[in-house]
């Protein structure tokens, strides 16, 4: 099973929360037939910190992080970083999100695709759009 694409904080949220429109969610369930979920150093720790989940909420969420592929900083993601920072005035998370989508040629799925949408050598998906 391969990885195609990077889920953004909120794409996970709303997966698990099933709050998908039903075309988006059979988007995403046919993602994962051929796609391992995979996420950011930054989506795991936002997810983490979230303040309204419970503790079951918790649970579910290191179960998700736990089967997927976490992508963590390393020196190429830092530097892309630097470059959608200086060039795209993103805030410190989303410019992690977007460098860690480009280093590694994956579309990020989210619903906040017009948060990405200047930065063009990022390819952006919304579930939300079908």
């Amino acid at each position: 099973m391969g990885i195609n694409y990077l889920w953004d904080t909120n794409t996970v949220i709303y997966f698990l929360q099933r709050q998908f429109t039903p075309a988006a969610e059979k988007f995403i369930d046919n993602t994962l037939l051929t796609s391992q979920p995979a996420i950011s150093a930054i989506t795991e720790i936002e997810l983490l910190c979230w303040k309204a989940a419970t503790e079951n909420d918790l649970l579910i969420l290191r179960d998700f992080i736990k089967d997927s592929y976490v992508y963590e900083l390393n020196q190429e993601i830092k530097n892309q970083t630097v470059e959608v920072r200086k060039y795209y005035s993103l805030k410190l998370p989303d410019a992690i999100i977007a460098a860690t989508a480009i280093v590694n040629e994956l579309t990020l799925i989210t619903r906040n695709a017009k948060d990405f949408d200047k930065i063009q050598q990022l390819k952006v998906f919304s579930p939300y759009s079908l």
